[in-house]
């Protein structure tokens, strides 16, 4: 594997000219095609309004959709951009030569204050349709305006501040109600705060910005026409409504901090950028005479809110001598700057000119340049037109500007949602890095990049960066598509072998032993990632070569264990003796194959953790797959060890009453070779009946034989009926044990004597014990004194059995007495049954005349009729009737069959009791008499009553109405 990989480095120097050919007839760096199907539109798309003003525009203003423009002298129009068709006209009402200075729209649109240039304010309400003048504002001239953003509303402005042409800073309220708009004046105060200064003295204040910050603090800009002052100040929480000359009374003897710059335009303007969903402004833009400050406001600083100031001078084409900018407008990256004749685009990023609009002469010169901060619409006008601008998608190129200032995470935040940029942009990343040797940096771009993977591979062993390249190899693993699995099974093969070899350099380096964990878990992260399981599970093969190739038996074992491959991980533990662990192994995954496998050797080395480990599996092993194992070990092994072998045994046969024949037969031969008692008891155990016998007879009584266990043949022989056998090796051990073998066959006595005679004559003729002779009778009642006699030698006295005769001739008397006794009861028996019989055919019974029959309650004597003992008549026909369903169907069939007999007879008496001579009519050779005809029938019809019998006791669960004819039966009650 190692001499593929070689090969594969050197196809990817190879491969360097391939690119380069690439590169010369125009195969683009990434596989992104860069292609516009239409011209795309600019950012800011410029509207004409159609509309033909009646009188030249001297002001316009917009805010919140709401558009108000001075015309002429004297009129002044409203509109709502919502509702453009319906415009609303006021007029002033002024009679003076008085004109239209400035206008001021709050960020509601709802309150608008008009600037006379005879130092005059008037004041008109969104709501209302007539002027107001504002008498404590008199005197004035108003340059600009701060509006309270966080108090006014429709109807009340709430504290705002007023900027002069003489630099006084003016604190003032307006408030206007319907009950209340023609009493009173909407001006509720008006009083100064402070004066703003330059080197000259008292100058302009140009813009007026009010914002608050956090915990309650606010921030002031005012300008003029070279300074930005700043006032900070905090308002306590519940006196917002009381105004800000707190914050400037802080700065009534000293200058409050302010930015100053030496040119100067005659005037200042100011403008702010503040994004959607949000009500403070993010960033600033001031235009003065030596440029644009550009800056952030960052609300949490303590002093100052101004940050990341920068100034962006001019355009070259811009003199401020002939041709200085009149208004500026911010947007989210440019500003805007209005020149008499044209708009210019300026980027906020890099201070570059990315657009610019040029109006024709015809319009005339532009007068003013405002934006709605609310739509983020800008409006620009001619004394006789007015043009509309539409930002559209402004962020489309910031990326590019970003990546050049080497702002990355910039730049892929604003071309997320275009993957080719985004690819330029990280590879311009990865280039970057790569240069300033963050080369783990640069590799973790690379993989996210379409550059080709050799050119970029090639690089980083140039580079002799092999963890980098292990960086791009893993990211570049990570991004591939489950189907491109050549290319995932190449990266997968190549980064084992880079971690290999680096965890081999960092293991023989002890000063970087830390690494060398922190590189070795990676590379097990790396093996046991869920993602790249598949791949390594079908090229193992390949892996362990590599393992194998470097040595690494650590990690093979870890791999394997991955793979779940346990039985190389238990066959590693055995060839290295590590028997603990490979047990601990197989107990812990309980896979049988394994340990079927593996136990013939862990048991010659741990038999008792073995054994142990193989009860813990229970039933889950199979017992007789185990036994070779066993076999083997016994063989070569102490009695001690094999007390492992029985236990198990045991444990099978006990607890897990296992049945199998090869089981008990393999106990049977551990008990006959270690533990003879057990096998007894064992036997003994398995009880006598041989269907329940689990271990094979034969076998066991030849094992037994082998190793002389007497006792446990004469079981055995028992258990299969030997009794001949039993009673023959019984006597080689006990007399006691014979005798109890001898009484087995119960139902056989000829052979329970022979056995006895067996043990007599062993008794007489082998121990010569004559009073155990004598035992033996009185044992068995089937053995007599002269079945014994006969093994006696002849010598013996007739003293030592003398007892014994007179005994047996005892017993022949008592039994003959007892056969006279039987033979007398029976003679009184059959006396007593002869009597029995003559008195029943004695027996009769009267019948009354009014007596009736018990079924259908007729008059019995009218026609043939049976009498019980019980007292219940019936008529004959009526007794038939209730008895024929009742018959077995055997008894049915032969009761009509007499029935027929019995008709083709004469015809019968009338009376039921007439002479037998009357009655007996030949019938011909072969053929039954009538009289023994009537005798079947009355066997069968009246052999009990019908109530009192058996027959009633068995129909008494059966239903009153027939199923069969139970809806016959409702139909007729219906």
């Amino acid at each position: 594997m190692a001499s593929i990989l070689d090969e594969y480095e050197d196809s990817l120097h190879r491969s360097v000219s391939v690119q380069q050919s690439r590169a010369t007839v125009g195969i683009p760096h990434s596989g992104y095609v860069n292609a516009r199907l239409e011209k795309e539109t600019p950012i800011f798309n410029k509207q004409r309004i159609d509309f033909a003003p009646p009188e030249k525009i001297n002001s316009l203003v917009v805010s919140s959709n709401q558009l108000c423009m001075s015309l002429g002298k004297d009129t002044l129009l409203r509109i709502d951009l919502g509702k453009p068709d319906e415009p609303n006209q006021v007029e002033l009402g002024r009679k003076d030569e008085a004109k239209v200075y400035k206008m001021f729209l709050d960020h509601t649109g709802s309150h608008l204050l008009i600037a006379l240039n005879t130092s005059e304010c008037l004041y008109l309400n969104r709501s209302v349709q007539k002027v107001r003048a504002l008498s404590r504002w008199k005197g004035h001239l108003i340059e600009s305006v701060g509006w309270n953003k966080f108090l006014g509303s429709e109807t009340n402005t709430g504290p705002i501040l007023v900027g002069t042409s003489q630099g006084q800073i003016y604190e003032a309220e307006i408030s206007v109600s319907e009950g209340s708009l023609f009493s009173t004046n909407p001006d509720q105060y008006f009083r100064q705060v402070y004066t703003l200064e330059e080197e000259s003295g008292p100058a302009p204040v140009c813009c007026l910005e009010i914002e608050r910050g956090i915990e309650g603090k606010f921030f002031i800009i005012a300008t003029t026409r070279k300074r930005l002052f700043q006032f900070v100040g905090k308002v306590p929480e519940g006196t917002e409504q009381q105004g800000f000359s707190s914050i400037f009374a802080v700065h009534a003897d000293h200058l409050p901090s302010f930015r100053e710059f030496p040119a100067n335009l005659g005037f200042s303007e100011i403008a702010f950028y503040t994004p959607k969903l949000r009500s403070s402004p993010r960033s600033f833009a001031w235009m003065m005479g030596n440029g644009v400050l550009y800056g952030t406001l960052d609300y949490s600083r303590p002093d100052s809110i101004l940050s990341d100031e920068r100034v962006w001078v001019y355009p070259p084409d811009i003199d401020i001598t002939v041709n200085k900018p009149i208004s500026i407008v911010l947007t989210q990256f440019h500003f805007l700057l209005l020149l008499s004749d044209r708009v210019k685009a300026v980027c906020t990023l890099n201070g570059q000119v990315v657009f610019q609009d040029l109006f024709l002469e015809k319009f005339g010169f532009l007068t003013r340049m405002i934006k709605d901060p609310t739509v983020q619409q800008i409006w620009i006008h001619t004394e006789k037109v007015v043009f509309r601008y539409h930002v559209q998608r402004e962020s489309r190129d910031v990326w590019k500007m970003y990546m050049n200032m080497n702002k990355f995470d910039l730049a892929k935040e604003y071309c997320k949602d275009r993957p080719e940029c985004l690819d330029i942009v990280l590879a311009k990343e990865a280039e970057h890095c790569f240069q300033n040797k963050r080369y783990l940096d640069s590799a973790k771009c690379y993989a996210l990049t379409q550059s080709y993977f050799e050119e970029i591979a090639l690089k980083f062993i140039e580079a002799k960066q092999e963890e980098a390249l292990m960086e791009f190899l893993i990211k570049k693993l990570s991004n591939l598509k489950p189907s491109e699995k050549t290319q995932t099974t190449l990266l997968t093969t190549w980064l084992t072998e880079l971690y290999l070899n680096w965890l081999g350099i960092l293991q023989g380096d002890p000063s970087q032993r830390n690494l060398y964990l922190d590189t070795r878990e990676k590379f097990r992260t790396f093996l046991s990632s869920p993602k790249n399981k598949d791949c390594l599970f079908n090229n193992r093969a390949s892996i362990y070569e590599l393992l194998a190739s470097h040595g690494d038996t650590e990690h093979m074992v870890y791999f394997a264990v991955i793979m779940q491959d346990y039985e190389r991980v238990v066959a590693h533990h055995c060839q290295h003796d590590e028997y603990d662990e490979a047990l601990n192994v197989l107990s812990r995954h309980r896979d049988e194959k394994l340990f079927y496998k593996f136990s013939p050797v862990l048991i010659q080395h741990i038999p008792k953790k073995v054994v142990d480990a193989w009860i813990s599996m229970g039933s889950r092993l199979d017992a007789r797959n185990l036994i070779p194992a066993l076999v083997n070990y016994s063989q070569s092994a102490s009695t001690q060890q094999i007390n492992e072998a029985i236990r198990y045994m045991e444990f099978c046969v006990y607890q897990l009453e296992e049945t199998q024949q090869a089981i008990h037969n393999y106990l049977l031969s551990l008990y006959a070779l270690c533990r003879p008692d057990s096998l007894l008891s064992y036997l003994e155990q398995a009880g006598t009946n041989p269907n329940r016998i689990h271990y094979d007879l034969k076998y066991a009584l030849r094992l037994c034989a082998e190793h002389g266990h007497n006792r446990a043949c004469v079981h055995i022989y028992k258990v299969m009926e030997l009794y001949e056998e039993a009673v023959d090796l019984a006597l080689q051990v006990d007399v006691d044990l014979a005798k109890s073998c001898a009484d087995l066959p119960e139902d056989d006595e000829e052979l329970r004597k022979k056995l006895w005679l067996k043990i007599a004559r062993h008794v007489v003729q082998e121990e010569k014990d004559v009073k155990k002779a004598m035992a033996c009778l009185s044992s068995c009642a089937l053995l007599k004194i002269e079945d014994v006699l006969p093994f006696f030698p002849d010598f013996v006295t007739i003293d030592h059995f003398k007892e014994a005769i007179c005994n047996s001739l005892e017993d022949y008397n008592k039994h003959i007495e007892e056969l006279k006794r039987e033979m007398e009861e029976a003679t009184q028996s059959a006396k007593r049954i002869r009597e029995d019989i003559q008195e029943m055919r004695n027996k009769y019974g009267s019948v009354e005349p009014q007596e009736k029959c018990a079924a259908c309650d007729f008059p019995l004597l009218n026609r043939p009729f049976y009498l019980f003992l019980c007292g219940h008549m019936f008529h004959y026909d009526c007794l038939l009737q209730a008895v024929f369903p009742n018959l077995p169907a055997y008894k049915q069939a032969k009761l009509e069959d007499l029935q027929k007999k019995l008709a083709a007879t004469s015809q019968p008496s009338k009376s039921h009791h007439r002479p037998k001579d009357a009655d007996t009519i030949s019938l011909g050779k072969g053929q039954q008499s009538r009289e023994q005809i009537k005798a079947d029938i009355d066997d069968i019809v009246a052999a009990e009553c019908v109530y009192c019998g058996e027959l009633m006791i068995r129909s008494i669960d059966k239903p009153f109405i027939d199923p069969q004819k139970y809806e016959e039966e409702m139909q007729s009650w219906l």
